[in-house]
């Protein structure tokens, strides 16, 4: 029994020097928090709170006991996670929890009575309210809520501040927390193996971690080199664009491109009025669907000679202009725009927390009948995106958010929410099923924050061999999202009924 206690304390120590190796530092007493990531950390609303909310549903059960110390052996050699912010008048500082427990950070949830059937509805109601519950910023931003029983499982709820990473950070974060994953190295290879980091899948590599090209991120942190050359760039594009992109002939080519596509950011068109904008209350629904099959999703998209992403951001489209028609809603030419997150980081990077992404504008055709016609026009819309600098251009603008007080912060911000229908995150998983502490993974369902007065975020996300939609909704705007998730599989079903009754012959 002894030995076992000081293995325990032992392997403990040992966790937390790896940790603060990774932080290139054993003395760690404060870091200042980046501009883009004191952005996020600022963007709190009534609202909107800024974190990343998921759910793994887990089976057989898990214990308590058995998470926190997975927890605690892997989450924490990420030094962000044993790190609370501290804020001033100039922006903030992470500094390291003197006083952690991991009994704060990962607690045991009781679910509403519910009749048997309705288990899945307490769930969505719970994760709903913890949404809208903040953290507190005496600790660590995050928590892990554990339903130890549900449905012959366990359903594990997080909440994790967009100030310590981004969706895309976290994916490999919990690669580190299944069972057999890889931990955070401490030196990342300039060269990884063929097929990507070595404990890493094949998903990760080829569909995920694709950023925009190497050009593109080199001009963005030209762009963002101090504060005066991150205004200049938004308020006077040309000469902060002739500034950041000089002695360079490759990012001098860009210069238009940049000029451009900032102005288009700027001045694009509000979005069609729907029952969807407007001002938001203070709680939310969420709701999601059982998967569809993602082999189906495939053959269509081969079918159509268009991408995956195609179809399912068109079903996206088809599932909104149902809901708003079953209303008496003319939709009728009417298209809704669609905030997409765009990874900027390389290979490299993959480790590192914090935020490093840009968002494109995504235009859903929601007026458009016809499930192929439909997907065409969405398939021409994602071409014409390809090569565009507008999610640097949101990242600039998030930086130099990052550098003004919070009135001005607001301001600013509030261009996307403006323009804004919905935040969406399309996230392509693993092929096969993931293990938590011995329980296989059987659905996993994340949502990023939506901002300012967004109402609406999708989540899209193929995981073991199924696609699955879920919505978060502002409950003023969107009270019954059930009512849309309902929509996806039918709007699918159409859609793959249409193209095997097409003339391929002819």
């Amino acid at each position: 029994m002894v030995t076992r206690i000081v293995a325990q304390k032992a392997a403990k120590k040992a966790t937390r020097q790896v940790a603060a190796a990774v932080n290139g530092t054993l003395g760690l007493t404060g870091e200042r928090m980046s501009k883009v990531d004191t952005a996020w950390l600022r963007m709190d609303s009534a609202a909107n709170l800024m974190m990343i909310v998921g759910v793994w549903i887990l089976k057989p059960g898990v214990s308590h006991k058995a998470v926190c110390e997975r927890i605690e052996d892997r989450l924490l050699r990420y030094p962000r996670f044993g790190q609370r912010v501290e804020q001033d008048a100039a922006g903030a500082t992470w500094v390291m929890d003197q006083d952690f427990d991991i009994k704060r950070h990962v607690v045991v949830e009781k679910l509403a009575h519910k009749s048997k059937g309705h288990e899945q509805q307490a769930l969505q109601d719970r994760l709903a309210a913890l949404a809208m519950q903040p953290l507190d910023m005496h600790y660590p931003l995050w928590q892990f809520h554990l339903v130890e029983h549900y449905q012959g499982g366990s359903a594990l709820m997080v909440r994790i501040h967009h100030c310590i990473a981004d969706g895309l950070a976290l994916v490999a974060v919990t690669q580190s927390l299944v069972d057999g994953g890889s931990l955070p190295p401490l030196h990342i290879p300039k060269h990884p193996p063929h097929g990507g980091l070595e404990g890493a899948e094949d998903w990760i590599a080829d569909t995920l971690i694709k950023p925009m090209t190497e050009v593109a991120v080199k001009a963005l942190d030209a762009a963002g080199h101090g504060a005066a050359n991150a205004l200049e760039m938004m308020t006077e594009p040309q000469k902060g664009v002739e500034k950041g992109l000089a002695g360079s002939v490759d990012l001098a080519k860009m210069a238009y491109q940049v000029i451009r596509d900032g102005a288009a950011l700027a001045l694009m068109p509000d979005d069609s009025h729907t029952r969807l904008k407007g001002i938001p209350g203070s709680s939310k629904r969420v709701a999601w669907c059982e998967p569809i099959p993602l082999e189906e999703v495939k053959a269509v998209s081969k079918a159509l000679n268009c991408s995956i992403n195609d179809v399912l951001l068109s079903c996206v489209a088809g599932a909104i202009g149902e809901y708003l028609r079953s209303f008496g809603d003319d939709t009728a030419g009417k298209e809704i725009r669609a905030m997409v997150p765009v990874n900027l980081r390389s290979l490299e990077d993959l480790y590192k927390l914090g935020n490093r992404f840009g968002l494109a504008p995504v235009v859903l055709p929601i007026g458009l009948d016809n499930p192929v016609e439909r997907v065409y026009e969405v398939r021409r819309r994602m071409r014409h995106m390809k090569g565009s600098m507008q999610p640097l251009m949101a990242y600039g603008l998030l930086a130099v958010a990052g550098l003004l007080i919070k009135p001005a912060q607001d301001a600013m911000l509030s261009l996307f929410s403006k323009k804004t229908t919905a935040v969406m995150t399309n996230v392509p998983g693993p092929r096969e099923k993931l293990k938590f502490c011995g329980a296989t993974m059987d659905q996993s369902l994340f949502w990023v924050p939506q901002s300012g007065t967004v109402g609406l975020g999708v989540s899209i996300l193929s995981y073991g061999g199924g696609v699955q939609f879920g919505i978060m909704s502002d409950a003023t705007l969107c009270p019954e999202p059930q009512k849309i998730i309902d929509e996806f599989e039918p709007e699918f079903a159409k859609l793959a009924m249409v193209t095997l009754m097409l003339p391929w012959g002819e």
